[in-house]
């Protein structure tokens, strides 16, 4: 389970405003609510979360404040971007992890679990190299079926 965010620093919010500075965009009210929103809580969570999150901040956050905020968290690495293969795709608030981190995802009840995989950074390093190579970007993840006897939406295990 990744580290929780703690409550955005001063240097925390410093340096994302000074990320949205250089490509020439204000630190407005509504977009240091989403950074807030975002940094703020706990677990994956998705875009229309992060609005919840936001509006309860501040009430006059929009939808498209939302939106356009988002590649500038995730590129000033305020928080994570996670494909998992659903309709929409998930964020984490970036924990300053030094070890590669790799997602299980449950296919029954959609929870994601990090979990370090310090191997596969390593993994990814030794393959490129050989072929001539330097990776850029690298993910693992993994989908199984809750083992979960509580679960709601547990499936029957396949035969």
């Amino acid at each position: 389970m990744p580290k929780p965010p703690s409550q955005p620093s001063p240097e925390q919010s410093g340096a994302f405003k000074a990320f949205i500075a250089e490509k020439g965009l204000r630190a407005t009210r509504q977009r240091m609510a989403v950074f807030e929103a975002a940094r703020s809580g706990q677990g994956h969570y998705t875009a229309e979360d992060l609005l919840k999150r936001a509006r309860a901040i501040d009430r006059t956050v929009s939808r498209a404040t939302v939106y356009r905020a988002i590649p500038l968290l995730v590129g000033s690495n305020v928080i994570r971007e996670m494909d998992v293969g659903r309709d929409q795709k998930y964020y984490l608030a970036e924990a300053g992890s030094a070890t590669f981190r790799a997602q299980l995802i449950c296919e029954d009840c959609d929870c994601i679990v990090e979990v370090d995989a310090p191997f596969m950074e390593w993994y990814g390093k030794a393959v490129a190299a050989k072929h001539g190579m330097r990776p850029i970007a690298q993910k693992l993840q993994v989908t199984a079926a809750c083992l979960n006897e509580r679960c709601p939406k547990r499936r029957a295990p396949r035969p």
